[in-house]
């Protein structure tokens, strides 16, 4: 480990490849995304002591034990609330959660959407293999209408949730999508998520291969039916293209039409983004890939570090006086 003239530290990946042996079943879409973070984590120029990786319960969350940082395999959907208290306890720390579409959409929903919408100030990334894979092969929140599984043998009878719209629904500053196999676009995401200030929520794609194989090969396999979004470009992939009707529902066009649907990441509102997250493979053929939503909002660590000042700036910052203040009464 070194400084450069900035100031920033200087590591590799190796450096944050912890001595624990990587136990996930061979093939499993995990090994990509570890792969794809650990090499990025040099990127941060931050000490290794000032990044903690925070997991709940499932395959995903075996995560911290292989990063060479500081991490925490906590409870079963609790990520984001033991996150947030990391987050506004200790701002000087970069503070990852690592989920999976059980463990942050099922037991943990509660937690994961108000994290968003405090725009706590952590990076939540949510492995989507669309099933239980811990657990061997239940369905999950993710999973679709009529997937038979061990608990489903006659096909599944629930709704599945969209992620993305789920997280845009939840006031979510930061929004992405990504897939594990695609580490040069995964990069640019984590790089986006990053940097943005307050909570940036990134669903990656990942395969299950003994439970759920195959679930993502309409854009695993057939990359033409990959949409890459970038900001301030009109959204065309191949020779197609998106343009709105009237009614704002989407119509695929050609990718020389007049008209064309032009991303907006920044948008103040988040209707443009709820409507690409709608845009699916069964909608347009395609599958949006990139970052959605990247808006400035109040962070939580910071509005919280605001009132703790001033409380301590009228001397109401000390414990005792606290007990001692009000309506109170000594008993002897």
């Amino acid at each position: 480990m070194s400084e450069n003239g900035n100031g920033l530290v200087q590591l590799t990946k190796k450096d944050f490849t912890s001595d624990q042996e990587v136990r996930w079943c061979p093939g499993c879409g995990d090994y990509a995304i570890l792969n794809a973070v650990q090499s990025f984590m040099p990127e941060l120029g931050l000490k290794r002591e000032n990044i903690v990786f925070v997991s709940g319960i499932g395959c995903a969350a075996r995560f911290p034990y292989y990063m060479e940082t500081y991490g925490m395999h906590s409870i079963h959907g609790r990520a984001p609330a033991i996150a947030t208290g990391l987050s506004v306890s200790r701002p000087d720390l970069s503070v990852w959660v690592v989920t999976g579409d059980g463990d942050a959409l099922s037991i943990g929903g509660n937690h994961l959407i108000h994290a968003l919408r405090r725009n706590v100030n952590l990076k939540i990334l949510l492995f989507n293999n669309r099933i239980y894979g811990l657990t061997k092969g239940q369905y999950s929140p993710t999973s679709e209408l009529g997937k038979v599984t061990k608990s489903t043998p006659m096909g599944s009878l629930d709704h599945p949730f969209n992620p993305l719209s789920l997280a845009i629904g939840a006031e979510a500053s930061f929004v992405a999508r990504a897939i594990d196999t695609d580490k040069k676009e995964l990069t640019e995401v984590l790089r986006a998520a990053a940097h943005h200030k307050g909570s940036a929520f990134v669903e990656i794609y990942q395969n299950c291969n003994i439970y759920n194989d195959n679930a993502f090969d309409f854009v695993r396999e057939q990359k033409e039916n990959r949409l890459y979004l970038r900001h301030g470009e009109p959204i065309v992939w191949g020779e197609k293209g998106v343009r709105l009707r009237p009614d704002g529902s989407p119509e695929v066009v050609g990718a020389s039409e007049d008209g064309l649907l032009v991303h907006d990441a920044h948008a103040a509102e988040p209707a443009h983004a709820f409507a690409l997250s709608r845009m699916t493979q069964q909608v347009i053929g395609a599958t949006p890939m990139g970052v959605f939503r990247s808006v400035a909002r109040p962070v939580y660590d910071e509005l919280m570090a605001e009132q703790i000042d001033v409380a301590k700036a009228k001397g109401a910052g000390e414990l005792a006086a606290l007990l001692g203040s009000g309506d109170t009464w000594s008993i002897s």
